[in-house]
């Protein structure tokens, strides 16, 4: 993987991290940026080293996916099997897969592979491969929805 490549997936990470913070804490999108900045992009945290990341990248994910979240959350919704609400989803797979929306929504430069792949191996991280199944799924069908228009 070539370092874009990888700062472009250390961005994809920190961005679910601050999708979840912001979803567990209600912090403030301006303060959750900076600390990112700050504290945790590049930075080692208990033995744990942080990526550098692309920092535009993870700012673009970060707001964008805070800013146009109703979009994206009925993009999520219209998917979800029957009986299933956002409110029934993990935290964490909800800012996997807002993030995720996010970029097939937003940005078209990034193809729709690069984007469910990235988003696969960051839920993987997080949980077994069931929930990588699913996190697939739900990004496939998105963006063969919003890329086809």
């Amino acid at each position: 993987m070539n370092k874009r490549a990888q700062s472009r997936s250390a961005a994809r990470l920190a961005a679910v991290q601050a999708l979840y913070q912001h979803e567990m804490e209600g912090t403030p999108v301006a303060h959750l940026i900076h600390e990112f900045h700050q504290h945790r992009i590049g930075a080692t945290i208990e033995d744990a080293e942080y990526a550098d990341a692309d920092v535009a990248f993870f700012d673009d994910i970060v707001k964008g996916a805070l800013a146009r979240s109703e979009e994206i959350d009925a993009a999520i919704i219209e998917r979800l099997a029957s009986g299933w609400t956002m409110e029934r989803l993990d935290r964490t797979m909800k800012a996997i897969l807002r993030a995720g929306a996010y970029e097939l929504i937003a940005r078209g430069d990034v193809p729709v592979g690069a984007v469910v792949s990235e988003y696969v191996d960051v839920a993987k991280a997080f949980f077994d491969g069931r929930e990588a199944g699913f996190a697939n799924g739900l990004l496939d069908a998105i963006g063969k929805d919003v890329r086809a228009k």
